[in-house]
């Protein structure tokens, strides 16, 4: 069994873009959440993971805050939403790791819970003087 794309577009917007999903599901909390944090990770953080489970660690290293609106994500049309603009992260300043998946949650720092995750290629090599971007290209889907 799966969604159908009404479905999709409707979840993906919903949690990105803070969009009702008419006569289902609305953005009516007492402090709905007004960014997403992006982070990265060196292995698969997994169904049971949150958002420090692998988390890469080089030097200087934050998670990114992304608005949760039509101006940090893209519209689901097709069950797929990408950022609006490069996520860019700190340059590094030491240390190294390996970003091989991304993921997508509601804190800044510490546990956070993770909502979703997804590859990261081609992998980012981290360390001093590196500075890691996901691009406009990167997909996030529900398929």
């Amino acid at each position: 069994m799966s969604f159908t794309n009404a479905a999709e577009n409707s979840i993906l917007n919903l949690i990105f873009r803070a969009e009702a999903w008419a006569n289902i599901a609305d953005n009516a909390a007492s402090s709905p959440l007004t960014n997403l944090y992006v982070s990265l990770h060196t292995a698969d953080p997994g169904e049971t993971g949150n958002q420090s489970t692998s988390e890469i660690a080089y030097t200087s290293y934050a998670r990114v805050a992304v608005a949760r609106s039509s101006s940090g994500w893209t519209s689901s049309t097709a069950g797929s939403t990408s950022p609006v603009a490069s996520i860019t992260f700190p340059a590094g300043t030491g240390g190294s790791g390996t970003a091989s998946y991304f993921g997508v949650g509601s804190a800044s720092s510490s546990t956070g819970n993770l909502y979703l995750s997804g590859t990261v290629t081609p992998n980012i090599v981290c360390g001093n003087g590196i500075t890691p971007s996901l691009t406009t290209a990167t997909t996030i889907s529900l398929d």
